[in-house]
């Protein structure tokens, strides 16, 4: 059965200097707005759930819960720093979070689980990290390169083309990496 779980962050609904700060390819503001909803709704789902991992609006609390309504999902978030909006509307969340860690049935592993630890900000090593447990982030607008090393990676959404990522996307990515466990016996 496909998981309908997806990852995001850092869409900055109504913050018209996000398009310059972080060069997005948007002619305004209204422009941003529609297309990040767009893309939103072309992946997910009704049903599907959604790890929105922080800086959601930097909007009015009327222009947010407009925007919160028109997108799919069940959505969970894990607040980042720019989080007053989106807080005034708690009851379109499923849950709000300061950090997470996630479970996801995933039969590819010997425990048939996957762990992943849910945050705002990069990490250097989590809970877990020696043993196989991701870290998915947002805040740094795809400006911190990409270690293939660690089991982590930005799921903001100036990282992809503007769509929020699957869980079997994210897992694509994470297989590709060159991570091995740093107390495995070497030879």
């Amino acid at each position: 059965m496909k998981q309908n779980i997806f990852f995001t962050a850092d869409h900055h609904f109504g913050h018209a200097n996000i398009i310059k700060f972080s060069a997005r390819p948007f002619e305004s503001l209204e422009h941003m707005n529609e297309e990040l909803i767009k893309r939103w709704n072309e992946k997910i789902g009704k049903d599907d759930t959604v790890y929105h991992l922080g800086d959601f609006s930097l909007g009015k609390p009327d222009f947010t819960k407009e925007i919160l309504d028109r997108l799919n999902g069940n959505i969970h978030l894990i607040k980042g720093n720019h989080e007053g909006a989106a807080l005034t509307y708690p009851k379109r969340f499923a849950s709000i979070r300061d950090y997470h860690e996630l479970r996801i049935d995933e039969t590819d592993n010997s425990n048939g689980k996957q762990k992943i630890i849910l945050f705002h900000y990069s990490l250097r090593t989590w809970n877990g990290s020696h043993r196989g447990v991701w870290q998915l982030y947002g805040h740094s607008h795809g400006t911190l390169p990409d270690d293939e090393t660690a089991l982590s990676f930005d799921v903001g959404v100036d990282c992809h083309n503007y769509y929020p990522f699957s869980y079997e996307e994210i897992k694509e990515i994470m297989n590709k990496k060159k991570w091995t466990p740093p107390f495995a016996p070497r030879n």
